[in-house]
């Protein structure tokens, strides 16, 4: 006992050990066991997966600028592509998932997703490139889903909120690094080594998605094609709800360098998503735990009021550079780590009630609807952004953001809420 009282570094390394110890053999504190094998092969696939995606991300501008003399507007719209078709892959995903077996279709997507990065340094046009690009967007859309619902099949329900959440954190922990990789590839190296570098990592991606063992799945007879069979009905007021917190989440990670030059902080734009991305880890890491104990609803709101109040201060950014730039800045850094926070918190639990909305048979389309609903405010989020940039400032639209957020809780509170409480099946 004295040795760790005098050596500090002892009794941390004490702390570590015991930590890794209880999250490797949980029943110690009576939990279902988590991190199995197949939760570790899952984990790195979806690390992988992203991180082959961010490293090409911040560097298809330069490429299509420099490799087929692209303007500005066309590399917007060749880019966009992507997204719009992720978008209508997604509904058809979580359909075909409910249907078929989930680890050949996640398998088959991955390979199709990694492949197309070799497509990119053949593709000798942009008509080529833009075909590309639509089914690459097809395959994330198809990929993403059955990852997603691959989790939830494996881990064990008393964890699940705990799962999605690390889950979550491999797409955080890649967008940290992926896109520095490709810049400094970039900088350094040519464009084929850097679609080469996503190739090498999603391959071994799809190696890792193969480790995984999923239960057995019994066929399920369909009923004729309907609208339900693409998405979740139940879950349609929780997906508006999502959709209003989705529109400044998608705006601001798209203009928010933009912002930071009207506040004077153009050369350390870059930090806001190292501290947002910090803030989604930590919440990550604590809210899994608590959706699993029950409090899905409790979280949400307070993600959502946190969200409300960091668009605001976002907002009177502006006010306060004009006063004190010192003060803007540490402001404009504080708030990113807490907008992180926010969505942190929101993401694992939204995606758990989502798929507590469904049986066991609709995990896919619950997983779609969750998503899809996501990318829509992430889109119009993209698109208001644009038109505030072009007529009027940023700062009206954190305000009207702020207040948009605001409206959601409410809904939230009388609406979505009980609603959940009535229709949840776990």
């Amino acid at each position: 006992m004295f040795n760790l009282i005098t050596q500090p570094n002892s009794c941390i390394l004490l702390i570590c050990n015991l930590s890794f110890y209880v999250i490797l053999h949980p029943k110690i504190l009576g939990m279902d066991k988590l991190f199995t094998s197949n939760y570790f092969f899952i984990l790195l696939s979806n690390f992988l997966l992203f991180f082959s995606f961010y490293l090409i991300m911040p560097i298809l501008p330069f490429y299509l600028m420099d490799e087929f003399g692209a303007s500005g507007s066309v590399v917007g719209g060749v880019l966009s592509c992507y997204m719009i078709a992720a978008l209508c892959m997604r509904p058809f995903s979580g359909y075909l998932l409910d249907s078929f077996a989930r680890k050949p279709l996640y398998i088959i997507s991955y390979f199709v997703f990694t492949a197309i990065f070799a497509g990119y340094i053949i593709a000798s046009t942009l008509t080529a490139f833009i075909l590309l690009r639509t089914i690459h967007g097809f395959a994330y859309g198809m990929v993403s889903v059955s990852g997603n619902t691959i989790v939830v099949d494996i881990t064990p329900s008393s964890r699940r909120g705990e799962a999605i959440g690390y889950f979550g954190i491999m797409n955080n922990i890649a967008m940290s690094i992926g896109p520095m990789v490709g810049l400094f590839i970039h900088g350094h190296f040519s464009y084929e080594l850097i679609f080469t570098s996503s190739v090498a990592t999603g391959a071994i991606g799809v190696i890792m998605a193969t480790l995984v063992s999923t239960p057995y799945k019994p066929s399920v007879k369909r009923p004729a094609l309907s609208l339900d069979r693409f998405i979740l009905m139940k879950g349609i007021p929780a997906g508006l709800n999502l959709i209003i917190f989705s529109i400044p989440y998608g705006m601001t990670s798209t203009y928010i360098a933009l912002y930071a030059r009207e506040l004077g902080l153009a050369s350390r734009a870059g930090l806001f998503f190292t501290f947002i991305s910090l803030g989604l880890i930590m919440a990550r890491f604590l809210a899994g735990r608590l959706v699993d104990k029950g409090k899905i609803i409790q979280l949400i709101i307070l993600g959502q009021i946190l969200a409300s109040f960091s668009f605001l201060v976002l907002a009177l950014c502006k006010y306060i550079s004009i006063d004190n730039l010192f003060i803007s800045q540490v402001v404009f850094f504080v708030i990113s780590f807490i907008l992180g926070i926010s969505y942190g918190i929101i993401f694992p639990a939204y995606n758990t009630l989502f798929v507590n909305l469904a049986p066991n048979s609709r995990r896919g389309t619950a997983v779609s609807t969750y998503l899809t609903s996501w990318d829509i405010g992430v889109g119009i989020g993209l698109l208001f952004g644009g038109a505030i940039v072009q007529f009027t400032s940023l700062s009206l639209a954190y305000y009207i953001e702020a207040a948009l957020c605001v409206i959601g809780v409410i809904v939230f509170k009388i609406q979505v809420a009980p609603h959940f409480n009535k229709n949840k099946c776990r």
